[in-house]
Formats: structure tokens, sequence, C-alpha cells
């Protein structure tokens, strides 16, 4: 079985060059599915879970088109 790294609020925060507040909100306002670990551990995202919530951007498909 392969295994996943989980990627983390910092993670996402630092690829998008957002703020990682941001990327919790979008967690609470359900836009973005992570696991919460409880403590000091906080969220984790599944990077399947992550290119879904990017696909799911406006003017996500425009790149491929773009390119083509």
């Amino acid at each position: 079985m392969i295994e996943e790294r989980w990627l983390t609020v910092v993670d996402i925060a630092e690829r998008l060059q957002v703020d990682e507040q941001t990327v919790r909100r979008w967690i609470r306002d359900g836009k973005l599915v992570a696991r919460q670990l409880g403590g000091k551990a906080g969220y984790r995202i599944r990077p399947s879970d992550f290119q879904a919530y990017l696909e799911g951007l406006p003017g996500a498909g425009e790149q491929g088109k773009a390119a083509a």
C-alpha cells in the first residue's frame, strides 16, 4: 500500500501564497476538505482533496485551454 503524505495548513498556505488563517477559513467554510487531528497537530489535508479544491476554483479549466 502506498502511503500518502498529508499536507498541513502551512504547506497549503505556502503553495498558494496566502495566509494560514485564509486556509483555515476555507476549511471552516467547507471549501477545502481537511481532517482535524486534535491538539497541537491541527489540520491535515490529503493531496487529492487539495487538488480537488484547486480544480474547483473559478478559471481552473481555462489554463488548460490556453496551453492547447
